[in-house]
């Protein structure tokens, strides 16, 4: 399954917060690219937050991962987690 994991921010949490575990999480999120659960990952222009799309068997597995990043073991920063499925509007071309 692919699931949208949309960063978000955690009222009043600063910037400088973060600092101190960017390396951490960096690392953590390479790991999960490695181990194939991360398959894209991105900053949304204009906003530094983190959009990424992981491949894993469930939304709880897809969480289960998610809670390994640093940030969010440090309830720094929050991911709103979406299931993604195959656009189907292409049907209605061939009725």
């Amino acid at each position: 399954m692919k699931i949208l994991a949309l960063e978000s921010p955690v009222t009043g949490v600063k910037d400088e917060s973060l600092k101190p575990h960017l390396e951490a999480e960096a690392l953590r999120a390479w790991e999960l690219y490695r181990q194939g659960i991360i398959r894209e990952i991105y900053f949304a222009e204009g906003e530094h937050r983190a959009v990424l799309i992981l491949e894993c068997n469930s939304l709880e597995e897809a969480q289960a991962a998610i809670d390994t990043l640093p940030l969010v073991k440090e309830k720094l920063i929050i991911f709103k987690l979406l299931l993604l499925k195959p656009y189907s509007g292409f049907s209605r071309l061939f009725k």
